[in-house]
């Protein structure tokens, strides 16, 4: 028996005697799905790209990017947005080379773990899941606002009570029905944006009820770009800078790929190119969504400076858009999609015969009670401090992958492995991932500069901005003195890993010659593409 196959026996493959073979290993091409950590490959290419849409597409994009338009007006909402998506790509830039190299469940966190030291990987762990614990009774909250659009006397516990036992059902079904609840869920974000983009078009050219081509008047007037804090130059400036946190908490994608790749049917194809349409995703979903919000309405709106509508649906720039029209049916079409919007104990590990890591379940719906905090302390405040303590886990995570990547990098050229062989190859390496990790890094550090200045300190909101960013070095030196790690040296990051199972389990499928090398040209991997539909 082969090296590999016994590798892939040890690694949890299927031994069942079928088709077809794989260096004597009978290997079934659809039910091999078993991963070493119980999960199960059950995401195909549909369900993967309508993920990566629906983790993209949040409330921000319709509600919260408010706050950067009237911070910042238009001129710095585009160039925040367009700017940030940049280093955004640069991110994703480094991830997918590393998650479609050893495209495993955990992904980025391991591989912290794994090429840059364990007690990186701890933290970077650590940090995910409570980025991820504390989005849910986010969502939750923001939904209480967006309910608000249409009744304000809707008991908030019946709807937070209501919000977590249906997150719970639909949690508790396999994988396989998941992903197709997520497809059609991202579905009805993708046609909301499509919808709220083509109301821009349509009324800027005069598609509206006063017959008013009124394209872009409010670049002009009130103008471009809006004074914050202070006036002058530097009360631009600051207008920019709210309008990039604006966009550092809004613009996101890559890590839901990433988290997902272990239970990705045929993950070196299917991730691949999911994560090349995160580049384009960036500029039509983000980019787009900061012109159009540039287009339809004023900085100094009155609905928009407001702090009646601020956080809710009334605050959206598009409802408000819509209401100063006259438009009196979208706006409710528009709110009611809205609407539809081994460092931790072994126990974590526990699955259920469908793969759901069913203790990490449990966990996770622990925190969604937190969205209970809304009821005393109001909806509006529980949604800026839950969004500001999400958007600083965010940052960390992009950080996290690109310092991984700067490791992983090093190592494949000290082991004298050559990145033309890989299965994907990133451009402009290492040197992406360096501006990337240093952006963010200052992003990180500055974003909550505002409560510094005289007369702005509020501690509840200084706590929620930089509250992770002390959790993270705490967790990495907790686990650095009580495990004694070290920094993985290059010569012994460990490349190799699970390469075995995944490649045997690629094999199994037998596509690989029908898809282009990476050495092949554009065209070529366009036209291998067409073939296999």
């Amino acid at each position: 028996m082969s090296q590999t196959s016994s590798d892939a026996r040890d690694h949890g493959l299927n031994e069942k005697k079928t088709t077809p073979n794989v260096e004597g290993y009978d290997i079934r091409p659809i039910e091999v799905v078993e991963n070493v950590d119980q999960l199960k490959r059950h995401l195909g290419n549909r369900q993967i790209q309508m993920i990566a849409v629906g983790g993209a597409i949040g409330t921000a994009l319709f509600i919260s990017i408010s706050s950067g338009l009237k911070q910042g007006g238009p001129g710095s909402l585009f160039l925040a947005y367009a700017l940030f998506a940049g280093i955004m790509a640069m991110v994703n830039n480094s991830m997918t080379e590393m998650a479609v190299f050893m495209p495993v469940s955990g992904s980025f966190i391991r591989f912290a773990g794994k090429w840059v030291d364990e007690a990186f990987g701890f933290m970077a762990g650590w940090n995910f899941f409570l980025y991820e614990a504390a989005m849910i009774p986010f969502e939750i909250t923001a939904l209480n606002l967006v309910l608000t659009f249409w009744r304000d006397d809707i008991p908030v516990w019946a709807v937070c009570l209501a919000c977590v036992i249906l997150y719970s059902v639909i949690n508790l079904f396999a994988v396989e029905y998941y992903g197709e609840a997520e497809f059609w869920l991202s579905g009805g974000k993708l046609f909301l944006i499509l919808l709220v983009f083509s109301f821009t078009f349509v009324t800027m050219v005069g598609g509206n009820p006063q017959r008013d081509p009124y394209g872009f008047r409010y670049w002009r007037d009130p103008g471009s770009f809006a004074e914050y804090i202070t006036t002058a130059s530097l009360g631009r400036f600051e207008g920019f800078l709210g309008a990039l946190w604006s966009a550092a908490f809004t613009i996101c994608g890559p890590e839901y790929l990433a988290m997902v790749a272990g239970e990705t049917e045929r993950p070196r194809i299917i991730l691949k190119r999911a994560f090349k349409t995160v580049y384009w995703r960036f500029g039509f979903f983000f980019i787009g969504g900061a012109l159009c919000v540039g287009i339809i309405i004023p900085y100094n709106d009155p609905a928009l400076i407001s702090d009646a509508g601020a956080g809710t649906a009334n605050g959206s720039p598009y409802v408000i858009a819509m209401k100063n029209m006259g438009i009196s049916f979208l706006p409710n079409l528009t709110n009611a999609f809205l609407a539809l919007e081994g460092q931790a104990p072994s126990i974590f590990k526990k699955c259920t015969r469908n793969g759901i890591p069913w203790v990490c379940f449990i966990v996770a719906v622990f925190f969604s009670l937190l969205s209970f905090l809304s009821v005393g302390n109001g909806s509006a405040q529980a949604v800026t401090w839950l969004g500001d303590l999400t958007e600083a886990a965010q940052l960390i995570n992009y950080i996290v992958m690109c310092v991984t990547y700067v490791f992983f990098h090093r190592a494949l050229s000290v082991q004298g492995i050559d990145r033309s062989t890989l299965p994907y190859t990133g451009w402009g390496q290492p040197y992406c991932a360096y501006i990337a990790g240093i952006s963010i890094s200052v992003i990180l550090v500055c974003y909550g500069y505002v409560y510094f200045l005289p007369g702005y300190w509020d501690i509840g909101s200084f706590f929620s901005c930089y509250t992770m960013v002390f959790v993270a070095p705490v967790t990495y030196s907790f686990w650095k003195v009580y495990k004694r790690t070290k920094l993985v040296r290059p010569a012994e990051a460990d490349l190799v890993w699970d390469k075995l199972i995944i490649d045997a389990y690629e094999e199994a499928y037998g596509y690989e010659e029908s898809f282009a090398s990476p050495k092949d040209g554009f065209w070529s991997r366009v036209s291998n593409n067409l073939k296999m539909g």
